[in-house]
């Protein structure tokens, strides 16, 4: 089966990559590394030739709400109408446990992107996972030393590696909606994390919690951004990913 991976490079992308490569599919990356945009729509045409299925796993690192909107508007948008010229028959979406609890600027952006994937015309499948156990080190290297700025929140979080597999199996699945929310084995809080990170690199840095301001940061404190239901949940700890990062 020929399946389109869009963001097939970042985080989780060169996983399902691997695992669908590994299951005997033609997994088809979408990058601009690949010649292929998903805003400006350069190269996607030619590149969804033949394909079936879609897995979107694209990002825009941003915390602007503006800047997340424009993004997963155009580019779900783009990734659709190429998707219906193709012949697609599933379309799945990956996206975030708590979006509709925490008003945060990306998280709009999810959030107009699972409306464009559910308003649109492929049948469609959203799988919404809480954060990786990769998050932790990614806002460490945003932030210039001597300092670790990073923000208090509650999380449940899961290695990308087994968010990965989970979408390998849904694409290939028929279409259900709204999957059940994807979560790690157990909360942890993000300082802490954090924290942890920064002695496994043996990395002296000034950690400097921050609590986001109103509504949000008492969201992301408390249960806003964790599972509320039953779901399938990630074997790997975030302690048992600590200690084979490396290997990876």
């Amino acid at each position: 089966m020929r399946i389109a991976v869009a963001g097939g490079t970042g985080v989780v992308g060169r996983y399902v990559v691997e695992e669908l490569a590994a299951a005997g599919h033609e997994p088809v990356v979408l990058a601009r590394s690949r010649g292929v945009d998903l805003v400006s729509g350069a190269g996607l045409d030619a590149a969804m030739q033949d394909v079936v299925a879609v897995v979107d796993v694209s990002n825009r690192a941003t915390t602007s709400g503006k800047k997340a909107c424009a993004f997963f508007r155009t580019a779900g948008r783009n990734l659709l109408g190429s998707g219906a010229r193709a012949g697609v028959r599933h379309h799945v979406a990956l996206s975030i446990v708590g979006i509709d609890r925490v008003d945060f600027g990306y998280y709009r952006g999810k959030l107009v992107q699972e409306d464009v994937v559910t308003n649109g015309p492929t049948p469609w499948t959203v799988l919404r996972a809480t954060q990786f156990h990769e998050l932790a080190e990614q806002t460490l290297d945003r932030v210039p030393k001597p300092f670790a700025v990073v923000p208090r929140m509650r999380t449940q979080p899961i290695a990308a590696r087994e968010v990965a597999q989970h979408l390998a199996q849904l694409v290939v699945a028929p279409a259900q909606g709204r999957a059940a929310d994807l979560a790690g084995p157990q909360v942890e809080q993000f300082v802490d994390m954090a924290r942890r990170v920064l002695r496994a690199r043996h990395e002296r840095r000034l950690l400097v919690p921050v609590t986001l301001p109103g509504a949000t940061g008492a969201a992301m404190k408390g249960d806003g951004l964790l599972p509320t239901g039953p779901g399938p949940r990630g074997r790997q700890t975030f302690e048992e990913w600590l200690a084979h990062h490396g290997d990876q």
